[in-house]
């Protein structure tokens, strides 16, 4: 009798200790590079010189998005606050991957390099990136957008003189009311708003290097 007991207290305590079989988590990233806007090549084409010296630093971003969480709003129940997928996430934290989105991008328009603050190269201006929302935003249990908010500023590095700041902000219905949904709407929202970025700097570093051509 007394083995039995202990046999059938083994086997509880295995139970209790087995762990369960957990799912393993879903890793996303912004994907492939979208093809380059001939638009914004043409645009930058005239104006080499200035993207030579330009660096683009490390997009910050507040603690609550300073990680690979897919966040989420329940816009019916509660907008103020934020969620996060479980079984799925980024590769690494949004504003570490939209950074490099528009590096990317960058450099894929003009013949020209462009730095990071990693890299040691001085540079004649900085592009400074703040990252303010980032997320999937349920209006209904059934309907869903994403939204993407970025502060943009540049300064010219030798006097520290802040040349032209500017927020931008897209929105985009998302395909589907998930974590897949969410990441196909938020790397289509952020291309767009890149192409944005880069229209609106191209404008002022050709604006810039007119006045030092003078």
């Amino acid at each position: 009798m007394k083995k039995i007991i202990l046999f059938a207290m083994m086997l509880l305590t295995g139970c209790a200790i087995t762990p369960h079989a957990q799912i393993p988590a879903a890793v996303y990233d912004f994907g492939l590079q979208p093809p380059t806007d001939a638009a914004a090549a043409s645009a930058l084409s005239g104006q080499p010189q200035p993207w030579a010296s330009l660096l683009v630093a490390e997009a910050t971003a507040p603690a609550w998005l300073d990680s690979q969480a897919i966040q989420y709003r329940l816009a019916y129940h509660d907008p103020a606050q934020t969620h996060s997928y479980a079984n799925s996430r980024w590769a690494a934290a949004p504003a570490a991957l939209l950074t490099q989105r528009i590096r990317s991008r960058i450099t894929a328009v003009t013949n020209s390099g462009v730095v990071s603050a990693g890299d040691g190269v001085r540079a004649d201006y900085a592009l400074r990136l703040e990252l303010e929302e980032f997320s999937q935003v349920f209006d209904t249990v059934e309907q869903s957008r994403v939204v993407v908010r970025l502060r943009a500023s540049l300064v010219e590095r030798g006097t520290r003189r802040l040349l032209i700041q500017r927020n931008f902000s897209v929105e985009q219905v998302a395909p589907a009311a998930d974590a897949t949904g969410a990441v196909h709407a938020l790397t289509e929202a952020g291309d767009r708003l890149t192409g944005d970025l880069i229209d609106w700097l191209a404008a002022k570093l050709e604006e810039e290097g007119k006045k030092a051509a003078k």
